[in-house]
């Protein structure tokens, strides 16, 4: 009698848990299918529609941000201008906690100064952004403090700072210039974005390791590197934009973005270990910088202790694809944007050039001129057309943070850890409540003091380098290098974009223009 009720309880126990099981799994199905038949219905619905972006019972914006994200940007903007500078983002209302989405600049001040540890990038960002590893670009807390303090130290470096100078005006004369003449002689278009990427990466190599891969040359190779950023910055836009599960499940499957993203982490990581087996040979032969100067990897290298071991080796990976993320795509986006703009605006362009005169010696007044760092310093209008094409297209137009307590933010919006902050910077820009009624327009005066000074905006209000802690440590390389370039271009050939060709926002992690910058140069004084 008891060994039978022994095993009917058994026999029960067991149905239990498969009933238990049956439940989870079918739970599980539902979670996926639910959304995917709602997302065919929404498809049928609103495919090849303008959507005005509002919330939806149940579905929130998801339509406007699913069926229009290639003006994903605008569209922000729009719901922010109307909605007095924020707004909470929601999907399927089951599935999503919501995203505050803001551009207001006292909640970016609170968040990135004020409240800074209370505001990581979190691990949904990491994972979000995995392709590029636990850099300085993504970890938080202790990581995050040990990798700050040697960029720091290395940005403040003198050594540093001459071999960045040294590295942008080596590749303007013996990269840019060339290609340039060959276009002017040949009456040939160049894609200006392209151009830009190409310095952008050789300067980043340079300033790296100290060695210069030569992408900005007059065959202009493919460079499989960048090729791979650029694919893993759109696949990461993407997953910023879509719910979780969506470029989870692509993942899973090997499919869409996600198998594009795949090819293009193996593509990185395998440059990163090329990298680092230079670095080795170097060691090797004892020294552990360049004839130039102190470069990125010797500064890491000085302070990891076990550079070769597993987990320091994963420290040099993870910081080589940060640096270089940084420094390739920044730069080249604002300076595509920069020619761009300046093309729509003669008297901008010929402020630029009658300052540019003012600098060359009276001895080179009739011929071309590379600008030396000393006279690129000098330029101030030039400078502030720089600011305010940051302004208006800053290369990183959406920041994210992730609460680890609840919080109030100065607009008012409650926050909570289940949710993520949307610093909406390409708004913020647009924002007559930040920068007066006449913010639409391109006028670099307004960074122009009336003693002929830059004047310098709190990082809050001008989010293109970031603010608080996290600022970017590269921004005086980045203006350097700019300027650089700006300078060689506007001084020594006429420019003008081709007639026609469009110019629009890419769908990607930085703010680069989806069918490139097509323009046509002419020496001047050929």
């Amino acid at each position: 009698m008891d060994s039978t009720i022994n095993r009917a309880q058994t026999e029960s126990n067991a149905a239990s848990k498969l009933f238990g099981a049956a439940m989870a799994l079918t739970s599980y199905v539902c979670q996926i299918l639910v959304p995917v038949i709602g997302l065919f219905v929404l498809l049928v619905l609103f495919k090849g529609k303008n959507i005005i972006p509002r919330h939806w019972p149940l579905i929130g914006l998801l339509p406007a941000v699913l069926f229009q994200h290639d003006r994903v940007l605008d569209l922000g903007f729009q719901v922010l201008e109307r909605r007095g500078g924020t707004f909470l983002l929601r999907g399927l209302w089951f599935l999503n906690p919501g995203m505050l989405v803001t551009c207001v600049p006292a909640d970016a001040h609170h968040v990135m100064s004020t409240n800074f540890w209370n505001f990581p990038k979190g691990s949904d960002f990491r994972m979000m952004f995995d392709a590029f590893g636990n850099g300085m670009f993504a970890c938080d807390s202790e990581d995050w403090s040990f990798q700050r303090r040697i960029g720091r130290a290395l940005c403040n470096h003198q050594a540093f700072q001459t071999l960045s100078v040294k590295a942008a005006l080596d590749k303007v004369e013996n990269g840019l210039i060339p290609v340039l003449e060959q276009a002017s002689q040949k009456c040939l278009a160049l894609d200006f974005q392209d151009l830009f990427q190409r310095f952008g990466l050789d300067a980043s190599f340079a300033l790296i390791n100290g060695r210069d891969p030569n992408s900005l040359c007059l065959d202009l190779p493919d460079v499989p590197v960048a090729s791979a950023m650029d694919e893993a910055g759109k696949a990461i836009f993407l997953r910023l934009l879509y719910p979780k599960y969506i470029w989870k499940l692509q993942r899973w499957l090997g499919m869409g973005s996600e198998r594009i993203l795949s090819a293009a982490k193996k593509t990185l990581y395998d440059f990163a270990a090329d990298q680092l087996s230079f670095i080795r040979e170097r060691s090797n032969i004892g020294t552990n910088q360049t004839e130039d100067g102190l470069d990125f990897l010797s500064a890491f290298v000085n302070e990891v202790e076990d550079f070769q071991s597993p987990a320091g080796e994963k420290v040099l990976i993870d910081n080589i694809l940060s640096f270089l993320l940084a420094g390739k795509d920044t730069t080249s986006a604002a300076l595509s944007w920069f020619f761009w703009l300046v093309s729509l605006n003669p008297s901008v362009e010929t402020k630029i050039i009658e300052e540019l005169k003012a600098v060359v010696p009276a001895k080179e007044a009739d011929k071309g001129h590379l600008f030396e760092a000393e006279e690129l310093s000098k330029l101030v209008y030039l400078q502030a057309a720089l600011c305010e094409t940051l302004r208006l297209f800053p290369p990183i137009p959406l920041q994210t943070r992730t609460p680890l307590q609840p919080d109030i933010l100065p607009s008012g919006s409650r926050i909570d850890p289940s949710m993520k902050i949307i610093f909406h910077a390409y708004a913020m820009g647009r924002m007559s409540s930040v920068w007066g009624k006449d913010c639409l327009e391109f006028k670099p005066e307004r960074w122009v003091s009336e003693e002929g000074r830059i004047i310098h905006e709190p990082a809050y209000k001008f989010l293109s380098f970031s603010a608080g802690p996290r600022i970017c440590l590269g921004k005086e390389v980045a203006f350097f290098q700019m300027k650089a370039v700006a300078a060689a271009i506007m001084h020594n050939y006429h420019f003008q974009v081709v007639e026609g060709h469009p110019v629009v926002p890419a769908l990607s992690l930085f703010l680069h223009m989806k069918h490139g910058l097509m323009v046509k140069v002419k020496n001047k004084w050929a």
